[in-house]
C-alpha cells in the first residue's frame, strides 16, 4: 500500500468516528436529587426516574472520577430495581453521584436524573446534614414524623419502627409517628427514626434523624408596671424623668408603651425600649418621657401612660406633685424634734402629777385589787432623840401623816402607839401587820439608828421595842422588803441627818437609801399640810394606787 493510500484509509477512519459520535444524542439533566446517609447503613433512594419511564431504556452509572455502570444484581452492595436505587451496607466510598440515563429510541432524546450520595461516619450522625429539617413549635402535643425517604424504605420492604432520643432508645413505639405530651424545653434534642428491615434473607437498619425545638407558647398579657403610684414628686426648675413600663406577655408579637399629653412641648422628649428576657421571654416596653425643666404648668395637666398590647389596651394616669423645698423640711423636723423634747421634759418634770391625775379617772375594776389589809405599816424610832426632833417627829406620825393620806386620800395606816391592841401579843402582832401591809413606810431621823449595838445582836422580849431601829418590827420588815420582796418601801427623812448622814445606820437600811432615795419632809415651809404639795404627791405617787378597802376594828382583831 503506497503513502496516498494509508492517508486516505485513516481519513476514512476518523470520519467515520466522527460521525458515530456526532450521532449519539445530547442528554437533558432533569432533576438533580441529594440525599446523606449513615456508613453501615442500608437504604432505597426512591424514584430518581419517574414511573412513567420505567418502560423506556436507561441505564446507571456512577460518574464520580470515573464512569462505573451500576448493576441490578441484587446480591451487589450497590444496585438498581427499576428505578430504585438500592443501597447496602454503605461505605464512605460509596459516596458520589448517580445517573439515570433514559433515551427514547422513537424520538431519540436523552434525559439524565442525577442522585448525589454523601456517606458519612457513624460518629458524625449528630452533623446537622443528616437531618430532616427542623421542627418549632409551642403546642402542647407535638408530633415527629419519620421523614419521607425512610419512610418509603420501610413500607417497601415492610419493615417495624422504633424512635431515639439524642441517640438514646425511647419507650417502645412503632409508629411512623412520636408524640410528645405536654411539650416542654426538655424535651428539645434530636429525634431518630430507626427501621428494621429484611432484604434477600438479610436484615438492615436505616435511620433519618431531625431536630425538634419546643417554643414557649405565648402568653397574653397587658399590665402596666410603671407608674405605680397617681402622683409624682417633682421640684419646679429641675429635669425629671417619668418611666411608662408596659408588661405584654411571654412572646409577644405586639407590644408597645407611650406617654400621652396634651400639649407638645420643646421641653418633652420621649424615648422608648423593648426589652425581651432571654430565659423567661417576657416582653416589657418602657416609655422614657423626660422634661428637661419643669414648670408651674406641668402641675396642671395630667400625663396618661398607654399600653399597647396585641389583644389589650390600657392606660393609666400621673400627675406631677410639688415637692417641698428643703427649707420647709428643715423647719418641719426641728419642730418635730422640739416638740419630743418638750414632751420628755414635760413628762420628767410632771410624770407624777399625770400619773396621780389618771389614776383619779381609771376605773376600779382595771386596778391590781390586792386583798391585804393595810396600805402602809409605818415604822420609826422614838428613843434617843432631843426634844426639837421628837415634837417634829410627834406631829409628823400623828397629826401630817394620818391627816393626809388617811383623810384625805383614803389609805389605811398601820402605826404604833395608836393602833396598837392592849395584851396583843407583841410579836405576833407585828409579824401579822406587816404580812398584811402593801408598803413598809420608814420614818428616818437624825437620832436613828445611834444605838447601832441594838441593831447588831438579836432582840429579846425585853428590847424588841419598836422604838429602837433594829428591832423586831424593823427586822421583820426589811425582811420581807429585801429577802421576800413582798412589799415596796417608802423612806421619809424628818429633821437634818447632819455631817454623818446615812454611815450609821444597819447595812440593810443603807442599801433601801442608795436605791430609793428618802422623800425630805418640809416641816417649817408652807403648804406641808396640803395634800397637793410637792412632798405629798411624790409619797401618794409611791403608795398604793387602789387604797384598801376599809373594814370595821373588829375584823383585824
Amino acid at each position: 500500500m503506497n503513502a496516498s493510500g494509508f492517508f486516505c484509509l485513516v481519513l476514512v477512519l476518523v470520519c467515520t468516528s466522527e460521525c458515530s459520535e456526532t450521532a449519539e444524542p445530547e442528554c437533558d439533566v432533569v432533576d438533580v436529587f441529594k440525599h446523606s446517609f449513615l456508613a453501615g447503613e442500608a437504604f432505597l433512594v426512591p424514584y430518581s426516574v419517574f414511573p412513567d419511564d420505567l418502560d423506556k431504556n436507561f441505564i446507571w452509572y456512577k460518574n464520580n472520577s470515573k464512569v462505573a455502570y451500576i448493576s441490578s444484581d441484587k446480591n451487589a452492595s450497590v444496585h438498581y430495581d427499576g428505578g430504585e436505587l438500592i443501597f447496602l451496607n454503605l461505605l464512605l466510598e460509596d459516596s458520589g453521584i448517580y445517573t439515570a440515563r433514559l433515551l427514547n429510541s422513537s424520538s431519540g432524546v436523552c434525559q439524565e436524573f442525577k442522585t448525589e450520595i454523601k456517606v458519612f461516619n457513624a460518629s458524625e450522625r449528630n452533623n446537622s446534614d443528616l437531618f430532616y429539617g427542623k421542627i418549632s413549635a409551642a403546642d402542647q402535643y407535638l408530633k415527629v414524623s419519620c421523614p419521607h425517604p425512610l419512610t418509603i424504605t420501610c413500607e417497601r420492604f415492610g419493615g417495624n419502627f422504633s424512635w431515639y432520643k439524642d441517640f438514646s432508645p425511647l419507650p417502645a413505639n412503632n409508629h411512623v409517628t412520636f408524640l410528645v405530651e405536654n411539650a416542654s424545653k426538655k424535651d428539645n434534642g434530636v429525634y431518630t427514626c430507626v427501621c428494621t428491615w429484611m432484604y434477600n434473607h438479610k436484615v438492615y437498619n436505616s435511620s433519618a434523624s431531625r431536630k425538634l425545638e419546643v417554643v414557649e407558647r405565648q402568653k397574653d398579657a397587658c399590665d402596666i408596671l410603671s407608674p405605680s403610684e397617681p402622683e409624682q414628686l417633682a421640684a419646679e426648675g429641675s429635669m425629671i424623668k417619668l418611666n411608662c413600663s408596659v408588661f405584654c406577655g411571654t412572646n409577644a408579637d405586639e407590644c408597645e408603651a407611650k406617654w400621652y399629653f396634651q400639649d407638645e412641648k420643646d421641653r418633652y422628649s420621649q424615648t422608648t425600649d423593648l426589652f425581651t428576657d432571654s430565659r423567661t421571654k417576657n416582653v416589657i416596653s418602657t416609655a422614657t418621657l423626660t422634661i428637661d425643666k419643669v414648670s408651674a404648668e406641668d402641675f396642671s395637666h395630667p400625663f396618661t401612660c398607654e399600653g399597647n398590647c396585641y389583644y389589650a389596651f390600657k392606660e393609666t394616669v400621673v400627675a406631677l406633685k410639688r415637692k417641698a423645698s428643703v427649707k420647709a423640711m428643715v423647719i418641719r423636723t426641728v419642730c418635730v424634734l422640739l416638740f419630743f423634747v418638750l414632751a420628755v421634759v414635760l413628762i420628767k418634770f410632771f410624770i407624777i402629777d399625770i400619773v396621780l391625775f389618771f389614776r383619779a379617772y381609771l376605773p376600779v375594776h382595771l386596778n391590781y385589787k390586792d386583798p391585804r389589809l393595810y396600805d402602809a405599816y409605818v415604822v420609826y424610832q422614838t428613843q434617843n432623840m432631843d426634844k426639837e426632833t421628837e415634837i417634829m417627829l410627834s406631829h409628823f406620825v400623828t397629826e401630817a401623816l394620818p391627816s393626809v393620806l388617811e383623810k384625805k386620800c383614803g389609805y389605811r395606816l398601820f402605826i404604833h402607839g395608836r393602833d396598837d391592841i392592849p395584851g396583843e401579843d407583841r410579836l405576833e402582832m407585828v409579824e401579822y401587820t406587816i404580812k398584811e401591809s402593801k408598803i413598809l413606810m420608814v420614818i428616818l431621823t437624825p437620832g436613828s439608828g445611834s444605838k447601832s449595838e441594838t441593831a447588831d445582836r438579836c432582840p429579846t422580849s425585853t428590847d424588841s421595842d419598836s422604838s429602837v431601829v433594829g428591832g423586831f418590827d424593823w427586822q421583820v420588815g426589811l425582811h420581807q422588803v429585801l429577802v421576800q420582796r413582798d412589799m415596796k418601801v417608802i423612806l421619809i427623812q424628818v429633821g437634818d441627818t447632819g455631817p454623818q448622814g446615812y454611815t450609821h445606820l444597819p447595812p440593810g437600811l443603807q442599801h433601801l437609801i442608795r436605791k430609793n432615795a428618802p422623800l425630805k419632809w418640809p416641816n417649817n415651809s408652807r403648804g406641808t399640810a396640803a395634800w397637793n404639795s410637792r412632798f405629798w404627791k411624790r409619797v401618794r405617787y409611791l403608795m398604793p394606787a387602789t387604797p384598801a378597802k376599809k373594814c370595821p376594828r373588829s375584823a383585824v382583831i
